[in-house]
């Protein structure tokens, strides 16, 4: 009696055991099986990133400059890649403006990259994009149109002196004329000198308005038989004028 008591209480041990040890064995499984996964995805070997396609409008950016930073910072394993990562590098590229990036599965990169628009260079180092932000891109002359405007200001006014440009600009290709350089004074006074050579004071006030009034009278001032050096604007009423002569560099009246 007493020893068919023990082997019947024991019977359900024995498939305890046995369920921990399954369990045990199936957990090891999962746990191999996951770094087997792993060292799988880390191989470059057996995961590599093979192509990394480029796209948008590009005149400044490179699809060896963008493969080559993506080679450089990030894991070659597809796996592995931080697309965040990548993302943030390739917008910190002085010529890229906007930029996105996916994987496509099984070994692919697609980036599209909208690159920066150079709208004026800024303190001769600098170049100003459409919105009037700064950055340190350099432009070679296949690459820029020579028109190019040049800036110059005190540092943090990059989106005065580049609204001040386009309003004046806009004016004046009205009358068939175009700004070379434009400067903003530490006072905020503006100094314009246009392709044609002609420099222009216009102060710190009502500069639109004065920069008409040029326009409305520089016909006259074409008629005079010696060339414009100069015009100060800095008057209600008036201009002054300096005239470019051979054997003097400007006579003023």
């Amino acid at each position: 009696m007493t020893d068919k008591a023990l082997t019947a209480t024991d019977q359900p041990n024995f498939r305890f055991i046995g369920g921990m040890v399954f369990l045990l064995l199936l957990l090891i499984g999962i746990v191999y099986g996951a770094w087997s996964i792993k060292e799988w995805a880390e191989d470059e070997q057996k995961a590599p990133v093979r192509d990394i396609a480029l796209s948008g409008e590009l005149r400044f950016v490179s699809h060896d400059q963008i493969e080559g930073l993506i080679r450089r910072t990030q894991p070659g394993s597809f796996f592995e890649l931080d697309v965040e990562q990548a993302h943030q590098d390739i917008e910190s590229m002085p010529w890229v403006y906007r930029a996105s990036i996916r994987k496509r599965w099984p070994n692919s990169l697609k980036i599209y990259v909208l690159e920066q628009t150079p709208a004026a260079r800024w303190n001769s180092d600098l170049i100003l994009n459409q919105y009037g932000d700064a950055f340190a891109g350099a432009i070679s002359t296949d690459q820029a149109p020579p028109e190019l405007p040049n800036l110059f200001g005190p540092q943090g006014n990059e989106h005065t002196a580049l609204e001040g440009y386009t309003a004046m600009q806009a004016l004046l290709a009205s009358a068939g004329m175009s700004i070379d350089e434009v400067r903003l004074s530490d006072r905020f006074a503006w100094h314009v000198k246009l392709v044609n050579g002609v420099s222009l004071n216009l102060g710190r006030k009502e500069y639109i308005n004065r920069l008409q009034r040029f326009i409305d009278l520089y016909p006259l001032l074409q008629k005079n038989e010696k060339a414009v050096d100069y015009v100060d604007l800095r008057y209600d009423t008036g201009l002054a004028v300096g005239w470019k002569s051979p054997a003097q560099p400007s006579q003023e009246s």
